[in-house]
């Protein structure tokens, strides 16, 4: 019962705290850290069936990065998944990703506020592992969120290349989904989207594995000179970038 939100304000709350409790960890995983301001809200009465979402700030810092929420009907969500998907949306994720992107010096404007769905996504699931490699996720049950939202986006892989590659049926793709731990309410909803958006359900992962494969390289080519920090920053300080352009970019550096 403990991961049955109360209230929306609970699910809000939730999400603040382990933004919060992420900040100060930053040091161990970044050299450059440019401190633009994150809010956390709930998404408006309107938009009630949009999925948690990140909206960028402006470089100025005046209007700050938003972590937009999933609310409505709360006695019908979990509390499972924030800590992952709060570390996806705020930081180290997509806020801190995009506010970084905004900073860059040598980069012409249209570059700095543009997206690569593979690049920015995949950085951000890469971004919920950091939690696990700076100590986060002491709940059991929460690192199990941390599981599950791996699944999911493992499980992505097979039914975004079944629609558009197979020809799954839209009952194919929902059936693989209820055998892989996915709730009703999301496998037919993020059906559709799949449907409607051909291969970016494949982004999360290929960017995540690419990520992952390139540190591996850095290892070992740095050997003890390696440092996860100046990593981390030369992933993120070319801005966002198609894959291939990332592995050039990173086996240059």
């Amino acid at each position: 019962p403990k991961w049955v939100p109360t209230s929306s304000e609970q699910i809000l709350d939730d999400y603040r705290h382990y933004i919060a409790q992420m900040q100060p960890k930053l040091p161990q995983l970044f050299t450059f850290i440019p401190g633009s301001p994150v809010t956390v809200e709930s998404i408006p009465a309107f938009q009630a069936a949009a999925a948690t979402h990140y909206q960028t700030g402006t470089p100025d810092g005046k209007r700050p990065g938003r972590v937009v929420v999933a609310t409505s009907d709360f006695a019908h969500r979990t509390l499972l998944l924030d800590e992952a998907v709060a570390y996806h949306e705020g930081i180290p994720g997509h806020h801190m990703q995009l506010s970084v992107q905004q900073q860059l010096k040598d980069l012409p404007k249209f570059r700095l506020h543009t997206g690569f769905s593979a690049y920015t996504e995949g950085w951000a699931l890469y971004a919920e592992q950091l939690g696990k490699e700076v100590g986060f996720y002491q709940d059991p049950v929460s690192d199990y969120g941390r599981l599950n939202s791996e699944l999911f986006r493992a499980v992505r892989l097979v039914v975004d290349t079944g629609i558009h590659a197979k020809g799954w049926t839209r009952d194919q793709v929902i059936e693989y989904m209820r055998k892989n731990d996915v709730n009703e309410p999301l496998a037919q909803s993020e059906t559709d989207r799949y449907i409607a958006w051909p291969a970016q359900a494949c982004s999360y992962k290929l960017g995540q594995l690419k990520i992952l494969e390139l540190r591996e390289r850095a290892k070992k080519a740095l050997g003890p000179k390696f440092d996860i920090r100046t990593f981390n920053d030369e992933i993120l300080s070319g801005g966002a970038l198609p894959l291939d352009m990332l592995d050039a970019r990173t086996t240059q550096w």
